[in-house]
């Protein structure tokens, strides 16, 4: 019968063995080109057993890449939600922004072609009752600005300061029913009195004859006469001429050039007639 237990090389004995293998390969592998063969054979050889030994480092950053807890993503997904509602917001100002830029260049283009001193200022305030159509600016007695001074925007005459703080100032508009101006049609010269009538976007002529020759679609001036406003600023297009057989004066509705509803900034007209200007 064989030994059941049969005592091998020592421990120390084995890794002598194996320390002179090693020191003999590498031997080898610096003297015979042959044996460098064999290493690079045996490397393919090798290959896969580095790959599976790597699989779990592998599998690790492919979890952490790849596998996102549910409350993650509904985190990522708040955080992106909050991102683009603040983008939207910015886009909705910058189209404000663009849009209050082209008003703004249209009203300096305005007062470059101007022979009066002008100063730009910003609408603050709108009248709450329908029965007054004023608005409220800032500027005001620290800027020079004086009762009466004329008001206009980028495409007309808007109204005239009826009333002048330190820092702000009140505005009548020409649509006020309070409110009147001379005027003259462009055309053929022709004076009349455009009078506000309550309404935002209509005038009204007083006392024009039946047979004074005003169309629709005449525009109306500033006459200068009076002194208050200044020659030749738009007022209105004429919108309706209506003449009745039986009565001495037409009816004649007009709107006012200005946007009154709409201007943002204004120019003060610092008329040099005037000696508060």
């Amino acid at each position: 019968m064989k030994p059941l237990f049969v005592k091998g090389p020592s421990v120390g004995a084995r890794l002598l063995l194996l320390s002179l293998l090693a020191f003999a390969f590498i031997f080898a592998g610096q003297r015979y080109q042959w044996f460098q063969s064999l290493e690079s054979s045996l490397s393919v050889v090798a290959a896969p057993f580095y790959w599976v030994t790597d699989m779990p480092d592998r599998l690790g950053l492919w979890v952490d890449d790849n596998v996102v807890s549910r409350k993650t993503l509904r985190r990522d997904n708040r955080r992106l939600n909050t991102e683009a509602l603040l983008l939207k917001a910015q886009v909705q100002k910058l189209a404000s922004l663009e849009a209050e830029n082209v008003r703004l260049r249209a009203l300096l283009n305005s007062a470059a072609l101007l022979d009066d001193t002008v100063l730009v200022a910003e609408l603050i305030g709108v009248s709450s009752s329908p029965l007054h159509h004023e608005i409220i600016i800032n500027k005001g007695s620290a800027d020079q600005l004086y009762v009466g001074q004329p008001v206009i925007d980028a495409l007309g005459l808007m109204g005239q300061i009826v009333e002048v703080g330190p820092k702000q100032s009140r505005v009548m508009m020409i649509t006020d029913a309070t409110h009147a101006i001379p005027v003259q049609v462009n055309r053929n010269g022709v004076r009349s009195i455009a009078e506000g009538v309550g309404l935002l976007h209509e005038l009204t002529l007083r006392h024009v004859s039946a047979t004074t020759d005003i169309r629709v679609g005449d525009l109306l001036v500033s006459s200068g006469l009076g002194g208050r406003f200044p020659f030749g600023y738009p007022v209105a297009i004429v919108s309706e001429v209506s003449i009745d057989p039986g009565l001495p004066f037409a009816t004649v509705r007009a709107k006012p050039n200005a946007q009154l509803d709409r201007s943002r900034y204004v120019l003060l007209v610092f008329n040099r007639k005037n000696p508060q200007g």
